[in-house]
């Protein structure tokens, strides 16, 4: 009789889901906050799926469970070993996962089979195979992914159990125990606030203060964030105003704490002011179905501001300045030395990339933001360009740390699986890169003012790259939302609670090739039909993650942009259009994959693949719905 596997069986479905779902609100910490993916597995369900692939179901040893009953009973103690595996505060729990992989040994007669994830994306199913002792191996087309599976699984265990090698550690490193990757993470935040001290004495002439008036309280407080509006000229030929195109007025909706900007005509111009009631105008001049001009009232179509714009007549203007003194937020109207900001020149060095045509998901192209570098102000630029330069000078340095802390002063690289000091601060250098490459999500002109809480928003609120027309310039010191060392506070966090049993492989891969591997298992969640163009989202990031690594690892990097002919996603406008070349392309591919799957399989062991779509279509005959994906 083929033996049977927990998960073709029965499984604690209530428990698993309740966790999953819950995993969505734990921010502090988890590995989905070390970097930005797409569509990520929770990592409950992955540790779920992987574990009970593995362990035997009881009816499969009628020998040991010879009736139902017993069978019954094994299966709900296989069951409660499960149900505390999935809760997310037992990911490190050495009691509990001692017991998981103690089921794993007795089903695989002591000798577990490695993981291969050929679509490993996120990194979810690597990451819970090699918390359950498995040798795990992430494949990836897509470099930032490769990149995301090497910072979870292949660089923490490398230096675990280390101490941190900065020079503020170094009475600790003989009185402290530094389990798991506690010393890198402690490195990783060190040397990120040594980049941060020297970007302000670079830049940090960029960001000043504020002054505020008498009636506020005086002095001067640090700016959390600039508010600026894109405008556009009023087609009334008889109005001519520059009109500024906003979405809010709202600055602060927090019961007590209420402020709103409010416009006012000054001639032809529109100026701004500040208000704790609400004014009429505080709905906004722009909405889905055009704009139209605060001053004479004109509507305005989107045809309109769309040639405005890509005719380079779209322009900005400041609206308002948010400052923090005493913990409590100010809001300010605007004044010449900080609205000059706006209008300095771009940094002389910047990576760059063409966004692509695809209006479902890339919109600012419609406006005349063609390119990666479009999307940030050119302080942004200037900001994001000086943090980046600098990981190479951390990394330089942390490597002479090592060396006087003791590590062997070789010169195998990190992408040779080096673990002297050289190899050590090119994995600092990892993470500080990580750090930029965050910080771009929320330090670019897309960013939004949410007036409930007051802060920032990142960009990335789903797969696309909206258009937006009032933006927030965050303060990249301010230390606040948007500061580099809390983007980087995040993934220290992470470091710390990154698994150190086994040393697990990222490789950049097309699934579609044969892979090498035989009596492996196989778990994976692959592309979703069209749901996602992750090549083209991962620009926004690769750009920034290969001006930093590209000499760490300059065979992933190798390429000026995340490759995109060989990605498995149906996207017509990669077939000038055409929706069933994209379909096929998408399907011959799969097929291809699952054939590469196939060959490489264990018999006893399921291969598990997850697939979730949303869309349905209906059937002109029948009118049945299915899903194309």
């Amino acid at each position: 009789m083929a033996t049977k596997k927990l998960i073709e069986v029965a499984l604690p479905l209530e428990k698993i889901n309740a966790e999953s779902a819950r995993e969505k609100s734990i921010r502090f910490g988890h590995p989905s906050t070390l970097h930005l993916w797409w569509a990520r597995r929770p990592l409950a369900a992955a540790r779920a799926v992987i574990w009970s692939s593995l362990v035997d179901d009881p009816s499969s040893h009628p020998e040991k469970f010879p009736t139902e009953d017993e069978q019954n009973r094994e299966r709900q103690r296989l069951f409660n070993i499960l149900e505390e595996l999935v809760v997310w505060e037992n990911s490190n729990d050495e009691r509990v996962l001692a017991a998981a992989k103690e089921e794993i040994l007795k089903s695989t007669d002591g000798n577990p089979p490695e993981l291969l994830d050929p679509f490993a994306g996120g990194g979810a199913i690597p990451l819970e195979a090699q918390r359950l002792g498995l040798k795990a191996h992430a494949h990836d087309l897509n470099p930032v992914a490769v990149m995301i599976n090497k910072a979870m699984i292949e660089i923490p265990p490398r230096f675990a159990g280390m101490p941190p090698v900065n020079p503020d550690a170094k009475i600790s490193r003989l009185t402290q125990t530094w389990s798991h990757a506690q010393g890198l993470a402690e490195d990783v935040r060190y040397y990120g606030e040594w980049m941060k001290q020297e970007a302000w004495k670079r830049i940090g002439h960029l960001y000043p203060k504020v002054k505020v008036p008498h009636q506020q309280g005086g002095g001067e407080a640090t700016v959390i964030a600039w508010l600026w509006a894109r405008t556009v000229k009023c087609p009334n030929p008889a109005c001519g105003c520059e009109m500024p195109l906003v979405k809010s007025f709202d600055l602060s909706r927090k019961k007590g704490q209420e402020a709103f900007i409010v416009p006012e005509i000054d001639g032809t111009k529109i100026r701004f002011t500040i208000s704790n009631s609400k004014p009429n105008t505080s709905d906004g001049t722009i909405n889905r179905q055009g704009a139209h001009c605060i001053r004479c009232g004109a509507a305005v179509g989107f045809p309109y501001i769309r040639v405005e714009a890509q005719n380079g007549r779209m322009g900005t203007q400041l609206m308002a300045i948010v400052a923090e003194k005493d913990k409590k937020r100010i809001y300010l109207p605007p004044n010449e030395e900080h609205a000059a900001f706006g209008y300095m020149d771009r940094p002389d060095d910047y990576p760059n990339a063409d966004l692509p045509f695809n209006p479902r998901n890339f919109q600012t192209p419609n406006y005349g933001m063609n390119t990666t570098a479009d999307l940030f102000t050119n302080r942004q630029l200037t900001a994001m360009t000086t943090f980046s330069d600098l990981v190479a000078e951390a990394q330089v340095l942390a490597e002479q740390d090592a060396i006087k802390a003791g590590f062997p002063s070789d010169h195998i690289p990190l992408s040779e699986n080096g673990s002297g000091a050289k190899s050590y601060g090119q994995a600092i250098g990892v993470y500080l890169a990580f750090g930029v490459s965050r910080l771009s999500d929320i330090c670019n002109s897309l960013c939004r003012w949410e007036s409930s809480k007051t802060q920032v928003r990142n960009l990335f609120g789903r797969q696309a790259i909206p258009m937006l027309w009032d933006y927030a310039e965050n303060n990249v010191f301010a230390g606040a939302a948007g500061d580099y060392t809390v983007s980087l506070g995040s993934i220290v966090r992470v470091i710390n609670n990154f698994s150190s049993s086994t040393i697990g492989f990222a490789e950049q891969f097309d699934a579609q090739s044969r892979n090498g591997f035989h009596e492996i298992m196989v778990s994976t969640d692959p592309p979703y039909y069209n749901n996602i163009v992750y090549a083209d989202l991962a620009d926004f990031f690769y750009v920034w993650l290969r001006r930093s690594l590209k000499a760490t690892y300059p065979e992933l990097f190798r390429t000026l942009l995340v490759p995109k002919a060989e990605e498995l996603v149906a996207t017509p406008y990669r077939f000038d259009g055409s929706v069933e070349k994209a379909r096929d392309f998408f399907e011959s591919g799969m097929l291809m994959a699952c054939k590469q799957i196939n060959e490489c399989t264990r018999e006893d062991i399921p291969v598990t693949i997850y697939y979730a779509y949303k869309q349905n279509d209906t059937d002109n005959d029948d009118q049945q719905m299915a899903s194309t994906g």
